[in-house]
């Protein structure tokens, strides 16, 4: 965003981030990925598959999940993390975000058109 003046008007809480979970199944990742598009809480939703190793209830576990990278805005961060909690079926679901301290000037205009 640019003031009056031409300077970047943009506070921290404009920045953009890089939110990541994981989930279960390739459905419920490309349910998820819509609805957060659907939303407007991402711009854009990348999902891939990984392997999870883990402890759960004092037992090692190994399981294929699907990682959802979102690009959004950090103001969105309280809406997304409800947003997921809610829609997730894990019981604690991961749910972190990478402040990025970088992006093309166009695409970080594309992701703020793109978001709410």
């Amino acid at each position: 965003m640019l003031g009056t003046s031409g300077k970047s008007t943009k506070t921290p809480l404009d920045d953009l981030i890089l939110v990541e979970t994981t989930i279960g199944t390739p459905e419920e990742a490309r349910r998820l990925a819509r609805a957060l598009i659907e939303e407007r809480l991402a711009a854009c939703v990348q999902i891939s598959q990984i392997t999870s190793h883990y402890m759960w209830q004092d037992r090692e576990q190994e399981e294929t999940e699907y990682r959802l990278r979102l690009k959004t805005r950090a103001s969105l961060w309280p809406q997304i993390e409800k947003f997921i909690q809610q829609a997730h079926p894990y019981e604690v679901p991961q749910l972190v975000f990478y402040n990025l301290s970088g992006a093309s000037a166009d695409y970080r205009a594309w992701v703020y058109e793109q978001t709410r």
